[in-house]
């Protein structure tokens, strides 16, 4: 983009921004004559991706801000409004908008909530900070043609972003998606209304504690053992970090109703969008959960549980034999919670007909061989819970399939239907009454791992992502995926490849006969997924929300007679040179 329509855009986007900081920003860098910088914001506009619109606060089209806000609102309620037009003409479309601990949250929903509100919907806006799981619950509760939850999830405190959902509960997915974006990019008039005005006009209501309560029921109602709970609960000792998220108040309030001892990380537990004690607010990263470890370590806890801002992920560490905190990966909570469900359900006599566990294609195939051994099937979807959301909703609709869990190796967890998206609150609950279930067999979750370690053999995971920010970025990363696509792998650290899945195309085939093709049943998306002779399945991805691409590595290895411990380190040496080989890959991107 040359530097003329550079500053064009910047200077329409002055024009338009009511918010005098945003504005005002821009301003400064026109007058510097900062056409990099100004490049980096105006290039593009923020997209729908996996995750809705998700970027760096600050001014420009390439930012998240209130005119970005706006126009992503108006083409929202815009979409609806063609969509649904016997609800517009009968002025009866609802909406719902929540926010997290993040800066600017409360003003980017209040935004949002009124321009719902000023284009005739009837809106409901959370009074305080709710976690993304509620906000999908409500959504169905009020009977909601959609929902925003202003958050960036896990992302650092420069970010923010929005997370548009469907009328079911989920985030919305192709073909709404698309046409929203179409919407979006049409708008030429935002529409507005005073706060005062759309609450005396029955058009803004303001909730809390009516939802909270229902939902707050809805995560107890889940658990399979609640005289267990009552009559051993404080044998369990639980740490607990919101990591100055929104988690606090749903966790506390549910793990303490069920009489658990929850001792939460002080100097985490209030909401602070500057997440002061960490400098990436994500439960997958060991650093996150420093405090916490070390807190669950003097404490003798026997387990520790962290949530992400918007607390719809989960992270968790249990104590290892020496007393030292062992953290637990997506992968193996997700095994360890199908092996917890489908044991419960088999125990207790639930288990539905056409029984079936979801996980994205990125996730290890460990739950499968779980879920398996109690008769109950596996559906793979694409990466992102508004794809289990969608194979959810296909059950329900056409398949017959019962949904048993749902999860994703990226700390996203689903154990209730009422909720279509992945729930930390309820993960922490059903976590707790694991634990405790193990407990009183005389195990620890670790003890449980190994034992399906040696059952269903034992897998290694890895993955890594480089980022390549900027207006090149994108094209690099682009590059990158077609020459894998066109060159293909022919081996990975050794081990020949088998079969490879093109879920862009909508293929898979064997590298020695590319012409003979099969269909994957899968939408379309930018993955590609090499799977080797010994069983190790290496997926590439570029990110949905951030400028990065992934590389995700499953390796599993057979518990011989050699034990455990050399089933480990094969898996380990597989796996290190798998990923030197991507390392170089990158390297040379």
């Amino acid at each position: 983009m040359d530097e003329r329509t550079i500053l064009s855009r910047a200077e329409a986007y002055v024009s338009e921004e009511k918010d005098e900081k945003f504005a005002a920003e821009v301003r400064d860098l026109i007058a510097k004559k900062d056409v990099k910088e100004l490049e980096d914001r105006f290039y593009q506009d923020l997209e729908f991706g996996t995750g809705g619109l998700r970027g760096v606060i600050g001014g420009g089209t390439n930012r998240m801000n209130t005119y970005v806000i706006n126009r992503a609102t108006q083409g929202l309620a815009n979409y609806f409004i063609k969509t649904f037009p016997e609800k517009t003409t009968q002025g009866t479309l609802r909406a719902v908008v929540a926010y997290d601990s993040r800066r600017y949250s409360s003003v980017f929903a209040e935004a949002t909530a009124l321009i719902f509100a000023a284009n005739g919907f009837t809106t409901y806006l959370f009074t305080g900070l709710r976690p993304t799981p509620e906000l999908s619950f409500a959504i169905r509760t009020l009977g909601c043609d959609t929902g925003v939850v202003v958050t960036a999830s896990h992302n650092p405190p420069q970010y923010n972003g929005y997370k548009a959902y469907w009328n079911d509960g989920a985030q919305v997915t192709e073909p709404h998606d698309v046409g929203i974006i179409r919407e979006v990019n049409a708008v030429s008039t935002v529409k507005s209304i005073s706060k005062d005005e759309a609450i005396r006009a029955g058009k803004l209501i303001l909730i809390d504690s009516e939802i909270d309560d229902k939902y707050w029921a809805m995560v107890k109602s889940k658990l399979f053992r609640p005289s267990l709970i009552k009559e051993k609960a404080q044998e369990v000792k639980i740490v607990y970090t919101p990591l100055h998220g929104t988690g606090a108040m749903h966790v506390e309030k549910v793990l303490g109703d069920l009489g658990l001892t929850v001792i939460t990380v002080p100097e985490q537990k209030n909401p602070d969008g500057n997440f002061p004690t960490v400098s990436y607010p994500n439960p997958e990263e060991a650093a996150a959960l420093k405090m916490a470890v070390e807190l669950g370590e003097r404490e003798k806890a026997d387990v520790v549980m962290a949530t992400d801002p918007d607390s719809d992920r989960f992270g968790s560490a249990v104590p290892g034999p020496d007393g030292k905190f062992v953290l637990i990966s997506g992968n193996q909570m997700g095994a360890l919670l199908t092996d917890y469900i489908c044991l419960s359900h088999k125990e207790a006599g639930t288990t539905p007909a056409k029984p079936a566990i979801i996980r994205s294609i990125v996730t290890s195939a460990m739950s499968d061989r779980i879920a398996a051994s109690y008769g109950i099937e596996t559906v793979e979807c694409l990466t992102g819970f508004k794809w289990i959301a969608s194979v959810m909703a296909n059950f329900e609709s056409s398949s017959g399939n019962a949904y048993v869990f749902g999860f994703e190796e990226s700390y996203g967890y689903n154990v209730e239907t009422e909720v279509r998206d992945k729930d930390g609150v309820s993960a922490a609950a059903m976590c707790a009454e694991m634990t405790l279930y193990w407990r009183s067999k005389g195990k620890s979750l670790l003890d449980r791992l190994e034992e399906l370690w040696t059952e269903h053999g034992y897998f290694e995971e890895w993955a890594i992502s480089k980022g390549f920010p900027g207006a090149s970025g994108g094209n690099t990363m682009k590059n990158l995926m077609a020459k894998l696509r066109d060159e293909g792998l022919t081996s990975l650290g050794g081990k020949k490849v088998e079969r490879i899945r093109d879920v862009q195309e909508g293929v898979s085939y064997a590298p020695s006969k590319p012409s003979e093709k099969t269909p994957t049943g899968l939408p379309s998306s930018n993955v590609l997924q090499f799977f080797l002779e010994d069983g190790t399945v290496v997926s590439a991805r570029p990110s949905g929300t951030e400028p990065k691409i992934k590389f995700y590595v499953s390796c599993p290895v057979t518990a011989s007679a050699r034990g455990l411990d050399a089933a480990k380190s094969t898996a380990k040496d597989t796996i290190k040179a798998i990923a030197d080989e991507i390392n170089d890959i990158l390297a040379k991107a």
